[in-house]
């Protein structure tokens, strides 16, 4: 199941090197800098945020926060931040990084032989901010509340249900607040049911694209406010990288 690898050693590591390591080897000549794809979490936060819009005692929640990065980062500009996520691994190791400020890890190398790296958190980041708790995206307690922004990273493909998701949004956006949704919207059968893709697929012979979903869906309620493409390496191990490119999109609660 797709869960059981959230859950997994493995997957574990993978995730702490993509939100927190950026001494990675160099790519091969001719490649992009691997630094310039490093830390994806917090570059959809540099990137996807407006600040000068958030109010003084602004409020953020972290949707599929993974291990921690970017809801860290959002306490950057906000007093208050919740990071949820499904795997109960990753929470509990965002968990440990709230509390100590870094953890040590290992990456795997070449088939048994790993390397003893450490994940850390910024240390002009305010760790006391941020509060983490296991949930799913698509079953939202109702007394979460309202907030100034909402990062969806990487999560809708990954959802049985992205629609009650996204049905969400409006209710937890304040108006004027952000919403920052970022996916390569790789859709799967084994997450998401094909009846429930957003996009990836032909309708009446035209094809549906996941983004024109996007703004049919959140136009009554958002105007967009910036799109952009934002690629990612996730490593598997020293010589075996998965790179993505998320498309990135602001919206404006109206």
């Amino acid at each position: 199941m797709a869960e059981n690898y959230y859950d997994s050693e493995r997957g574990a590591s993978e995730y702490l090197l993509l939100h927190y390591v950026t001494s990675l080897p160099p790519l091969p000549q001719g490649w992009a800098e691997a630094s310039a794809l490093s830390e994806f979490p917090a570059r959809c936060v540099s990137l996807g945020l407006d600040a000068a819009r958030l109010p003084a005692q602004a409020r953020g929640l972290d949707l599929g926060c993974s291990v921690g990065r970017s809801s860290f980062e959002l306490a950057r500009h906000c007093t208050e931040v919740v990071g949820l996520d499904f795997s109960q691994q990753f929470i509990a190791l965002a968990l440990r990084l709230r509390q100590r400020g870094s953890l040590k890890f290992k990456s795997f190398e070449e088939g048994d032989l790993t390397k003893a790296r450490r994940a850390r958190v910024a240390p002009d980041i305010d760790r006391s901010r941020v509060k983490f708790a296991v949930g799913d995206a698509t079953r939202l307690p109702a007394d979460l509340g309202s907030f100034d922004v909402v990062l969806a990273a990487n999560l809708i493909d990954r959802l049985e249900a992205p629609m009650k998701c996204l049905e969400r949004f409006p209710e937890l956006l304040r108006p004027g607040g952000q919403l920052i949704v970022a996916s390569p919207y790789t859709w799967l059968p084994s997450y998401t049911p094909r009846g429930n893709w957003l996009g990836g697929f032909a309708r009446g012979g035209r094809p549906v694209k996941t983004f024109d979903a996007l703004r049919r869906i959140l136009s009554p309620h958002f105007k967009l406010s910036r799109r952009q493409n934002v690629p990612f390496l996730l490593r598997e191990h020293a010589r075996k990288y998965q790179l993505g490119i998320s498309e990135l999109s602001t919206w404006i609660r109206r």
